[in-house]
This record gives structure tokens, C-alpha cells and sequence, in this order.
């Protein structure tokens, strides 16, 4: 392909990456303006506005009143551990991974935890595990939507209503992008930098009353750090889940993600920002399907994810190469789009198959992505006329 084949229209915006993701459509620094700064967050005014994360959230969710919500430290990664690490052990547990994160929760339970009566249950990328075989009298951690796979679970029909064990979801790629069952979760988890695409560092923690009662009735055998101490005197701390944090959290995040929150409202709240993400996905869809190199990493359109898209190469010329020379290859791919302004951090993860991977989350512009998928078509003539 020629240079007078390029493309004559970039992206507005080329940040496209699956994590920390694209800030909102005409965000600036002056929203954070107003943050609450050089004061205590135990103030009444830094209380009030941790609290309305919490509250703004279940409103937009519809997380249910009985439902305990908790800001933590750690991002996505610690909301997790900390419920891996002070419920697991009561009863025997299952790990499902199909992805770079499940498997490293698997890891934390298996070699960390070391419980000896834990199962893990395995797919390759691009696919998921048989859901209908899972056991429910055991907890069973999943990651809802497999960030680095472009997998995610089709619904929550496999979840038993009268499951014995807890299901703990890491699903900080879909909530407020997916439609969350959360009478089916007794854990959930995600951060500020996904779908909202605010600044990370800080996590969210839901609990069912099923997850609470374990919390009141279970002590670990093992020692449970500060930062992961949600009970005393086997009681919940409530302060925790009306935004009395257990460490000192960024009030100027907090003013962001209150930003983001406002915005979501203000697009018609979770049905708006599922509809901004269905349709990124279908543009990258209607693409692929008409593409004569690029398929999609899930094989299985019914669980395919709708924010981080995973595509791999299917061309002739790329099959053909060594193992080795893939993974260069897709790298040089990304450093070609890059270079031209057209796309930022889109290579796959590193732990993935040698490809792409587009995120499509509700920050992200339609039209952005629609100006980028001919740079796509070029970039991999570009590549093909000069990898070595």
C-alpha cells in the first residue's frame, strides 16, 4: 500500500488503551477545580463527597439497598484481594480463569493462600470453561469480562439462585459497561479507570448479605493486614461502606470520578453508557467481519466483551511466521500506529496471544473508532512491506 493509500482522517482522540482508559468526551483539568485539597478527608465535606461516590454509584448501577458498597486501596487488584484473602477457606473453592487475571487469582489462592481444597478450572484464551459444570456448594471466583482475552461470561443464568458457596466476580471491565445481575453476586469488584475511564489507584468493593454474614462469621487462619480488615470484634466496620476509607484515599480522584459520574448521568445513566459501548463494539465488529486479516480472539460471538476487544491476525503472511517473529511483528503493528497518531497502547496484553486489543468502553468516541479502523488496513500493508 502506497502513501497516498494513508488514511486522511485520524482520530480525534487516539487512546485507545484497555487501562488507565480514555477520560470522558470533553473532560479538561478544570473539573478539578473544585477538589477538596490540603483538608482531612474525615472532615465533614471530604466524608460527604466519598460517600457520594459510593451513593452515585448504587444509583446509576441499581445495586440493591442490602446490598454494602466500600471504597478500598489498590484499585480493582486490591478490592479483589481483599475478598480473596478474608472469605476464602470456609468452605472449598473453585477458580475459573480464561485470562491473565484469573489466572493470577488463581495463583494468589493456590501458592499464596495455599488452600489445599482449591480447584482450578482453565480455558484458553478465546474461550471459556464449561459454566454449567460448576459446583455452587463451593465459593467460585471468575473474572466477569477477561480484560485481556476480549472474553466475558454470556449472562448469569450459570449462577445458582441457591448456591451454597459465594460468588466473588472481578468485573472491572463491565460494570457500567454490561448489564450486572447482582442478586446472582455476593463480591464484586472494579475501579474508577475502566469503563468511567477516571483516574486509578482506587477500587470498589460490593457485598451481598450473603458476603457480609461470611465476613461475621469467618476468621482466617491466616494474619489479614490492615488495609484488608473489614470486621472488628466479628462485626463489619460499617464506616467502611459509607466512605469512612481504611487509608487515606486522593481527594482529587475523587473529584474526578465524581466528574465521570455526573457525566454517565448525564448520557441517560447505565442505559446510555451500555448503548455508547454496544455501538463502539458494532464498529469494530462491522470491521473485522469484512476484514481479510483480523479476527476476533473470542471465537464465540455470544461471549464476546464490548469494551476490550481482542483481535489476532489471521493473514497467511503472519501464520506463517515463527512464534517469536509474531509477537514482533504485532509489536511493530502497534509502533506503526502509533507513530502515525492513529492509535495509542492497542498491542495485546503480554501474557495474550500476539495481536490487538481496542478499547471500546463508553469514554471512547464512536466516531473515533471509525476513523481508525482504515489505519488499521494500512498499518498491516505497512508492516507486511516492511518487517524483517
Amino acid at each position: 500500500m502506497t502513501n497516498e493509500m494513508r488514511p486522511e482522517r485520524r482520530p480525534n482522540s487516539p487512546l485507545f488503551s484497555s487501562g488507565p482508559c480514555a477520560k470522558r468526551p470533553g473532560w479538561s483539568p478544570e473539573v478539578l477545580n473544585n477538589a477538596f485539597l490540603g483538608r482531612s478527608h474525615r472532615a465533614a465535606e471530604g466524608k460527604a463527597r466519598l460517600k457520594a461516590v459510593i451513593d452515585e454509584q448504587r444509583e446509576i448501577l441499581g445495586i440493591p439497598d442490602d446490598y454494602r458498597i466500600a471504597i478500598v486501596p489498590g484499585s480493582d487488584t486490591g478490592a479483589v484481594e481483599m475478598a480473596l484473602w478474608s472469605m476464602l477457606g470456609a468452605r472449598p473453592s473453585t477458580i475459573l480463569a480464561w485470562e491473565s487475571f484469573g489466572s493470577g487469582w488463581a495463583t494468589d489462592v493456590v501458592k499464596q493462600l495455599k488452600l489445599d481444597d482449591a480447584e482450578v478450572v482453565t480455558a484458553d484464551y478465546g474461550t471459556l470453561p464449561d459454566l454449567n459444570a460448576v459446583d455452587w456448594a463451593r465459593d467460585v471466583v471468575f473474572t466477569w469480562n477477561g480484560t485481556t482475552s476480549g472474553v466475558r461470561v454470556p449472562n448469569g443464568d450459570w449462577i445458582a439462585d441457591d448456591r451454597e458457596g459465594l460468588a466473588i466476580c472481578d468485573a472491572t471491565s463491565a460494570v457500567f459497561a454490561m448489564d450486572m445481575p447482582w442478586e446472582k453476586l455476593d463480591v464484586v469488584t472494579w475501579s474508577w479507570q475502566k469503563v468511567l475511564g477516571s483516574e486509578a489507584a482506587h477500587g470498589m468493593l460490593v457485598l451481598s448479605p450473603r458476603a457480609v454474614e461470611r465476613l461475621e462469621s469467618y476468621t482466617p487462619a491466616w494474619p489479614l493486614p490492615k488495609v484488608f480488615r473489614m470486621t472488628k470484634g466479628g462485626k463489619l466496620i460499617e464506616g467502611i461502606f459509607k466512605g469512612e476509607t481504611i487509608n487515606t484515599p486522593s481527594m482529587l480522584a475523587v473529584e474526578d470520578v465524581l466528574d465521570a459520574l455526573n457525566w454517565a448521568k448525564s448520557i441517560g445513566g447505565l442505559e446510555g453508557m451500555i448503548g455508547r459501548v454496544t455501538a463502539n463494539a458494532k464498529v469494530i465488529s462491522d470491521f473485522v467481519d469484512a476484514s481479510d486479516w483480523l479476527d476476533f480472539l473470542a471465537e464465540d460471538e455470544t461471549v464476546r466483551s464490548t469494551t476490550s476487544v481482542c483481535l489476532k491476525i489471521t493473514d497467511a503472511w503472519f501464520e506463517n511466521l515463527s512464534s517469536e517473529d509474531q509477537s514482533k511483528a504485532a509489536k511493530a503493528l502497534v509502533g506503526i500506529l502509533a507513530k502515525e497518531g492513529a492509535a495509542l497502547d492497542i498491542g495485546a496484553y503480554r501474557d495474550a496471544p500476539a495481536g490487538l486489543r481496542i478499547w471500546a468502553g463508553a469514554t471512547v468516541e464512536a466516531d473515533d473508532l471509525a476513523a481508525l479502523m482504515p489505519w488499521l488496513d494500512w498499518g498491516y500493508a505497512e508492516l507486511k512491506n516492511t518487517f524483517k
